[in-house]
């Protein structure tokens, strides 16, 4: 499969990269095609401008602000992201992400007739998330998982029907040992290898 893999993290020697290592790594030794979108490596500005917000309903994919990371979406058959959540939720840099590149007419489409969401991404077949929380396990559902119903539910909606998802958490990171990050390193690898 052609997989792009976002990775979200600003401190390059985390356990963050870790994960994103394994994760290219075991996605690699199934055959897959990878590319990598590595948000804070990059200097990706999250930032939705005025301009920018005022044609967002409207623009076509000529007018996209990040013409290749919308190239990258296309090109895709699987999603992995790859991030630390933080206060429930997705970093702000990842979310930045989604509001500026997850566009009309390279996500989805409107109807003027309707008003109904259609989705663009039915190209897209598989969804993972590989993250870290520092709560735990219990105290992310009582909450609700923002972070994770974000890209699980909300994104997942316009991808192909029978698109399969996986989700793997290391939880309560604030007190993680070396023994819990490398055993949830071995999770991450096996089950990227059935990926």
């Amino acid at each position: 499969m052609r997989i792009l893999v976002v990775y979200c993290h600003p401190v390059p020697e985390s356990f963050g990269a870790a994960l994103r290592d394994t994760v290219m790594q075991a996605l690699s030794d199934g055959g897959n095609e990878i590319r990598l979108i590595d948000l804070y490596a990059e200097g990706f500005d999250p930032v939705m401008g005025c301009d920018e917000r005022r044609s967002y309903n409207e623009m076509q994919r000529d007018q996209h602000p990040v013409p290749a990371h919308a190239d990258h979406l296309a090109w895709a058959e699987g999603l992995v992201f790859v991030y630390p959540t933080w206060w429930y939720g997705l970093p702000a840099m990842l979310k930045g992400w989604l509001d500026r590149v997850w566009t009309p007419e390279i996500t989805f489409a409107i109807s003027p007739d309707t008003k109904r969401i259609s989705p663009l991404m039915t190209h897209i077949r598989k969804l993972a998330v590989v993250t870290t929380c520092g709560a735990p396990r219990w105290w992310s559902h009582v909450v609700g998982h923002p972070g994770k119903r974000t890209i699980m539910r909300g994104m997942r909606a316009l991808f192909a029907k029978r698109c399969k998802t996986l989700f793997l958490a290391h939880y309560l990171m604030d007190v993680s040992t070396p023994q819990s990050r490398a055993d949830f390193l071995a999770v991450v690898e096996r089950r990227m290898r059935r990926f």
